[in-house]
């Protein structure tokens, strides 16, 4: 029985298109019909009448909406899978065997297709703070034809070295289309990534904050509009515009807004000490008091004292939140007072002990929440005044993480810039006691010679965003020598494959052939394969990966059994009973939840009698699945 190939189709991110076409067979299976060449195609007749009404658009009708030149191509990018890698970099890492946190280097773009099979549906809050449309350039490789090939050639993984890429200029870009096209795909991508009840914070400048929300609401619909904050990001606007920009935007979005999508600021216990009194020895505990009114429509009855005997009517223009019925029960059971007197009007009693939630979202962001010049200040003080433009306070940011996550959620930034969100991911959990988690991308954007970045010996943005994440750790450290939260980061690099793509000379196919028998590529290590076999197999880049050795081979489990692996380049006859037994007793002490996968590299095996012995005893032993590469 021969073990099956990896495909150039297993090599790829998450199809989009095809999970598309999955979840509308399920959904109209009567739509789809066999083709003159066998394939299922859509039947577009049937597909409007099942639709009926919201099917029909006539060509050219005028719709509400945000169009631009190169919209459809935008859209298209969104929908290609990626055929990279993200290459593991241990020695650039902190706390490597332990950390949960992610750094990855490379185009976020692809880096988020990349991580679409281990994290969909995981995610639980996005913060980006992409670059403003100034005008000037900005950098991010995008190209309908292979997105990859052209982010290798930018970081001169592959020829043209150094190649520059400017996607925003005053000649090129000088509307809105080159920012628009490059937010799109990002947003349409990430949104797979949130979890239900998750939200996507993004901070905007006026330029292009009414496209964003149009933009935001084609993506997450209009629906899942969570708010905007105005933030409050210098004093001084230096007389630019007839209003000077003082302040940037922050819109935020859920995939499904639920109760739960902004968990809002915990209220401090001095409040609540200072709020709540129980000063008539009340059984139910400590309480205050609450308006029993309210303006929208509703019960309007007069409310009688029974002690005085005066009559309160609700005040002009409002109504009582109860009704006539529900009053004169919450009178008796004490629920219900005339002022702490008890010849005022009626208010209702709010109880600590039933109180919802203690924390609240009724919050001003104008003036404490840090501003530019405090990111400015907080990366000065950690390396030399003025290192990075306008990093985001991490005051900013660390609100945003304590309103919309806890325990151990994770939260993506991948505009991650000099690091910020990492930085305030760290100090939060020290703060609150959670374990979060982060995964932040960053583009590795060279620095300009003679900047002050280049001269304290960083090359790129990436670089000075891992080094401040390291200080920022080291300063929790010293700040609490017991501090036990996650402190660490793992750090990979997107690359290509280390799967060879079949891509044959047919002027030499005899050399093609000898070439590809060694189907992985030269120079990878066996951990670079781990994590790619990781990724497409749609597991988290931080579960464990042990190892232990059979007929001196190594042999490796990976997420407590989910996945094992065997990529010695020999394995003789002799080896396979002693290989295959090993796995079997291994898989056998693990119990994995889930069906196992077994690797092998192809051209290991002696011969097919070989593979074919692997496989059988593999499935003897309940292991169905047998892979080569």
């Amino acid at each position: 029985m021969p073990i099956e190939k990896v495909t150039e189709q297993d090599g790829q991110s998450a199809n989009i298109i095809d999970e598309n076409i999955e979840q509308m067979k399920a959904l109209f299976p009567d739509a789809f019909t066999e083709g003159a060449d066998g394939e299922q195609k859509v039947d577009f007749a049937v597909l409007r009448q099942l639709l009926g009404d919201a099917a029909v658009l006539e060509e050219g009708e005028e719709k509400y909406g945000l169009n631009w030149h190169g919209k459809k191509q935008a859209r298209q990018i969104a929908l290609t899978p990626s055929t990279g890698t993200l290459l593991p970099c241990p020695e650039e890492s902190v706390d490597w065997d332990t950390t949960q946190n992610l750094f990855i280097e490379g185009d976020n773009l692809e880096v988020l297709k990349l991580l679409q099979k281990s994290y969909a549906g995981k995610v639980k809050m996005i913060y980006i703070d992409p670059p403003y449309n100034t005008g000037k350039e900005f950098i991010y490789p995008d190209n309908f034809q292979d997105n990859l090939d052209t982010y290798l050639k930018y970081t001169g993984q592959k020829g043209e070295e150094g190649l520059k890429l400017t996607s925003n200029t005053e000649s090129g870009g000088r509307k809105h289309t080159n920012w628009l096209s490059m937010m799109l795909p990002r947003l349409r991508v990430s949104k797979s990534l949130l979890k239900a009840g998750g939200l996507v914070f993004i901070s905007i400048d006026d330029a292009e904050f009414p496209n964003l929300r149009f933009l935001c609401d084609e993506v997450f619909g209009a629906e899942n509009f969570a708010g905007s904050i105005v933030w409050k990001k210098k004093t001084n606007g230096n007389n630019v515009g007839n209003i000077p920009p003082v302040h940037d935007y922050i819109v935020a979005y859920g995939k499904s807004i639920t109760d739960d999508s902004v968990l809002g600021f915990p209220i401090s216990d001095e409040f609540l000490e200072k709020t709540y009194k129980n000063p008539d020895h009340d059984p139910r505990g400590a309480w205050t008091t609450s308006d029993l009114s309210a303006n929208h429509e509703g019960p309007h009855f007069p409310i009688t004292n029974p002690n005085s005997g005066q009559v309160f009517n609700p005040p002009k223009g409002r109504y009582w939140v109860f009704n006539e019925k529900e009053v004169l029960k919450r009178i008796d059971d004490g629920r219900i007072i005339f002022g702490k007197s008890g010849n005022a009007a009626p208010v209702q009693k709010k109880y600590l002990s039933e109180r919802a939630s203690t924390r609240f979202k009724a919050e001003s962001w104008w003036d404490s929440h840090g501003m530019n010049s405090d990111g400015t200040a907080e990366m000065g003080g950690m390396f030399e005044p003025k290192v990075f433009d306008h990093p985001k306070p991490t005051r900013l940011l660390q609100n945003i993480v304590e309103i919309s996550t806890e325990k151990d959620d994770v939260i993506l930034d991948f505009f991650a810039g000099s690091g910020s969100m990492g930085h305030a991911v760290f100090s939060q959990n020290a703060k609150d006691g959670a374990e979060r988690r982060f995964i932040l991308t960053q583009l590795p954007e060279e620095f300009s010679e003679g900047s002050i970045a280049s001269k304290l010996g960083y090359s790129n943005i990436s670089e000075l965003a891992m080094e401040r994440l390291r200080r920022a750790a080291d300063a929790e450290k010293k700040r609490d020598s017991d501090v036990s939260s996650d402190l660490g980061f793992r750090v990979f690099k997107l690359a290509s494959s280390n799967i060879n793509a079949w891509n044959p000379d047919r002027t030499d196919l005899e050399e093609t052939l000898i070439s590809h028998k060694e189907h992985l590529v030269e120079g990878r290590s066996d951990q670079d394969v781990l994590y790619e076999l990781l990724l497409k197999r749609g597991i988290e880049l931080t579960v464990p990966i042990e190892e232990k050795e059979a007929a001196g081979k190594t042999i490796y489990s990976i997420g407590y059994g989910v996945l094992f692996a065997c990529l010695d380049t020999s394995i003789a006859k002799d080896d396979v009973d002693a290989v295959a037994s090993a796995i079997s007793q291994w898989h056998k002490e693990l119990e994995p939840e889930t069906d196992s996968h077994v690797f092998f590299r192809d051209s290991a095996f002696a011969d097919d009698c070989a593979k074919s012995n692997m496989v059988a005893i593999l499935e003897q032993n309940g292991i169905a699945h047998v892979r080569s590469l």
